[in-house]
C-alpha cells in the first residue's frame, strides 16, 4: 500500500452493523509512501494506523494539490 499526504483512506467494515470509517492522511511515516499513516477521521479524531486488507486509498486529485 502506498499513499501521500492529502489522500483519503477508507476502512471498510468487516462486521455486520459496523460502519465504514474514512479520513484524510495527514502524515506518512513509512518510506516511499508506505504505512504507518496519521489519519484525521471524519469525526475529528486522529490516529496512527497500519492499514489492513480491509482498507483502500483514494488518491488526491491533481486539481486539489
Amino acid at each position: 500500500m502506498r499513499a501521500d499526504v492529502g489522500d483519503r483512506i477508507h476502512i471498510h467494515s468487516r462486521s455486520i452493523g459496523m460502519q465504514e470509517q474514512q479520513g484524510e492522511i495527514t502524515e506518512v511515516h513509512g518510506q516511499n509512501g508506505e504505512p504507518p499513516y496519521v489519519v484525521r477521521f471524519n469525526d475529528g479524531h486522529e490516529g496512527l494506523i497500519y492499514p489492513g486488507p480491509d482498507c483502500t486509498i483514494e488518491r488526491r486529485r491533481a486539481e486539489e494539490q
